[in-house]
């Protein structure tokens, strides 16, 4: 019976104390409150910004799924003269591959790879390999 009476004393004593310190980090917040109210203000209207920034970015910016079937277009393809094997060379640059990664992978020497990649940029008059597969993507002929 007495260590029941000890534990009950303990708790006791120990709510109380957590009780005390409650009440002494609310008046800690009060004083702060009334002595920066402008910061508290500028804090809390910058998270509430930041999370309507971050919620707004995700619903503006969310990536529509990948179809599964895609369909290239093969009118833009005709019209530009690009071949199949320029558009083999070109889904390669696509997909991030050197001249020397394409020309093993379709088994052709470099310079037919550079060719190649000069005539792609002739047809759909670009300068640079991202301006090639940028405007390619843009008239759907790879994804």
């Amino acid at each position: 019976m007495r260590r029941w009476e000890l534990v009950r004393t303990v708790l006791a004593y120990g709510l109380a104390l957590a009780a005390g310190i409650g009440v002494l980090q609310w008046m800690e917040f009060q004083f702060i409150a009334r002595m920066h109210p402008v910061e508290i203000y500028i804090v809390l209207l910058a998270i509430g910004f930041l999370t309507l920034g971050v919620w707004v970015g995700a619903k503006l910016f969310r990536r529509a799924p990948a179809s599964a079937s895609f369909e290239p277009n093969t009118r833009a393809q005709a019209t530009l003269g690009i071949s199949e094997r320029e558009l083999e060379v070109l889904e390669l640059l696509a997909a991030g591959r050197s001249n020397k990664e394409i020309s093993a992978k379709l088994n052709v020497s470099p310079n037919t790879v550079k060719t190649h990649v000069s005539k792609l940029y002739e047809k759909l008059e670009v300068r640079r390999r991202t301006e090639a597969i940028l405007k390619a993507r843009e008239l759907g002929m790879i994804r």
